[in-house]
C-alpha cells in the first residue's frame, strides 16, 4: 500500500528528527548554542535584569498612601467630665496626598523601571557581540595554527625535494655548498629548516594566544576559563540583509541606551508632575474615639457613653523654597538627559561608520582573497612540479609558497572581519537572534 500524504510527512518529520540529534550530538558546542549560554549565566547580564526586577518593586512602594497613624491615650486616673469619667483617648488619621501624586510617583518609578530593562537589554546585546567578536577572534588563530602546521608539511615535501636534488647532483655541485644558481644544495636545506624553525616559534605564540582568548571567551560564558571551545571548520559568510541605510534608521529608532534615555526623560516629567502636586495641601481624615465610664455623681443623660468626633486636618505648604528647587532640578535633570541622548546618538553614528567601513573593506578583502588565493595555489602547484624536476629555484618555491599560505590565512580573517562587522552592526540596531 502506498503511504498517504500524512504519513510521508510523519516519515519526513522522525528522519529530520533522527538527523538534527546526530548533528547535535556531532556538534554538541555552537556559537548559536554558546550565545544560548552566555543569555542564561552571564554575570553582567544577570546583574542588569535583577536591577530590572528591583526597580520594579519601587512601584508599589510609591503608590501606596502613607501608614494611618493610631494614638492611644489611657488616663492613670479618669478626668471627670460632666457625663462620665474618661478612661482612654484612641485616635485614627489618615493622610491623602494631593489628587494626582500617587499616580505620577507610580508613573515615574514605571518608566525608570523601563530604563532599567534597557540596560539589560544593551548588557545583552553586548555581551552577545562580545561572545561572536572572541569567537570570530579564535577561528582565526586556529586557523593561522592549522595553516602554519600545513605550512611545515609542505616544507617538509620541499625539504625532501632539495635532499633528492642534492645528493643527486655532481661533486663538483657538491662542493659548491649550494651557491648556483638554481639555489640547490646543503644552503637550501639549512633555508628550509630555519624557516620550519620560524614557524613552529610562531605556532607555540599563537597557541599562547588562543589560550588567552579562550580563557576570554569562557569568562562571558561564566564558567571554567579552562573550558574547550569549539570553532567552525570552515566559517560560513555572514549576511546582513538588510540596507545599511535600514540600519542606521533601525540603529537610532531601537538602540536600547536611547531607549533608556527616552525612558529616564519621560520619568523625570512625571516627576516634576509629583513634585508641584506635593507643594498643595495633604488632607487627613481621622476619627477620634474617647473613652467614657459612667459617673455616680452626675445625672446627665450623657453620662456614661463614649464619644466619637471626626476629624479633618490640613497641611499648610507654605515653605515654597524646597518645593520650587525640586521643581527645578527635575528640569535641569531632564535638560541634562536630552543632552546626553543627543551625544549618546552622535555617538552610536560614529560607531555606525566604524562598523560600515569594516563590513565594506571585508566584503572588498573576501573577494579579493578568493581569487589571489586560487591563483597563487596554482602557481604553486606548478612551481612544485619544476623544481622536483629542477627546472625551478627554491627562492621561486619559497615565494610561491609564501604567497599561498598568506592569502589562504587572508582569506580567513577576512570572512571572520565581515561576520564580526555583521555581528556590530546588528548590535548597534539592536537585532539578536536569542531572545
Amino acid at each position: 500500500m502506498k503511504a498517504t500524504p500524512y504519513k510521508k510527512i510523519l516519515i519526513t518529520f522522525f528522519a529530520l528528527g533522527s538527523w538534527l540529534v546526530v548533528i547535535s550530538q556531532q556538534y554538541p558546542d555552537s556559537l548559536l548554542r554558546y550565545l544560548e549560554i552566555a543569555a542564561k549565566n552571564n554575570p553582567a547580564v544577570l546583574q542588569k535584569f535583577t536591577g530590572y526586577q528591583a526597580a520594579l518593586q519601587r512601584i508599589p512602594q510609591v503608590g501606596s498612601l502613607p501608614d494611618p497613624q493610631l494614638s492611644l491615650g489611657v488616663f492613670l486616673k479618669p478626668m471627670e467630665l460632666v457625663s462620665g469619667n474618661q478612661v482612654a483617648d484612641i485616635r485614627l488619621m489618615q493622610m491623602f496626598p494631593w489628587f494626582g501624586v500617587l499616580k505620577s510617583a507610580k508613573d515615574e518609578m514605571s518608566l525608570m523601571a523601563n530604563a532599567k530593562f534597557e540596560l539589560f537589554r544593551d548588557a545583552k546585546l553586548q555581551v552577545f557581540y562580545d561572545v561572536q567578536r572572541t569567537w570570530y577572534e579564535l577561528y582565526k588563530v586556529q586557523k593561522d595554527i592549522s595553516i602554519s602546521e600545513k605550512n611545515i608539511e609542505i616544507l617538509k615535501i620541499i625539504e625532501r625535494l632539495a635532499l633528492v636534488r642534492f645528493k643527486a647532483a655532481s661533486p663538483m655541485q657538491i662542493g659548491s655548498m649550494g651557491t648556483s644558481t638554481g639555489g640547490s644544495g646543503l644552503a637550501d636545506i639549512f633555508r628550509i629548516q630555519i624557516e620550519a624553525g620560524d614557524l613552529e616559534n610562531k605556532i607555540a605564540l599563537l597557541k599562547n594566544q588562543q589560550n588567552t582568548i579562550m580563557a576570554q571567551f569562557n569568562t562571558y560564558l561564566n564558567r571554567p576559563v579552562t573550558s574547550q571551545v569549539f570553532t567552525a571548520e570552515i566559517l560560513t559568510r555572514d549576511s546582513l540583509g538588510l540596507s545599511l541605510i535600514f540600519v542606521s534608521d533601525s540603529m537610532l529608532a531601537n538602540n536600547p541606551m536611547l531607549g533608556m534615555l527616552e525612558f529616564e526623560k519621560q520619568s523625570l516629567e512625571a516627576r516634576k508632575k509629583m513634585v508641584t502636586r506635593m507643594g498643595y495641601p495633604m488632607v487627613g481624615l481621622g476619627l477620634n474615639y474617647s473613652l467614657i465610664s459612667k459617673n455616680a455623681m452626675s445625672t446627665s443623660s450623657m453620662n456614661g457613653k463614649d464619644m466619637i468626633m471626626p476629624m479633618v486636618t490640613v497641611t499648610l505648604p507654605i515653605y515654597r523654597k524646597k518645593y520650587n528647587a525640586m521643581q527645578t532640578e527635575a528640569d535641569l535633570l531632564k535638560t541634562a538627559t536630552s543632552r546626553n541622548y543627543q551625544a549618546t546618538a552622535n555617538s552610536l553614528q560614529t560607531e555606525y561608520y566604524q562598523a560600515v567601513q569594516l563590513y565594506q573593506d571585508a566584503q572588498r578583502r573576501v573577494k579579493l582573497y578568493e581569487n589571489q588565493y586560487q591563483l597563487a595555489s596554482k602557481s604553486l602547484d606548478l612551481i612544485l612540479k619544476s623544481f622536483s624536476t629542477s627546472s625551478s629555484g627554491l627562492t621561486d618555491v619559497l615565494r610561491v609558497r609564501q604567497q599561498t599560505l598568506d592569502y589562504e590565512l587572508k582569506q580567513v580573517e577576512a570572512v571572520a572581519d565581515l561576520n564580526t562587522s555583521i555581528a556590530w552592526l546588528k548590535r548597534l540596531m539592536a537585532f539578536s537572534q536569542i531572545k
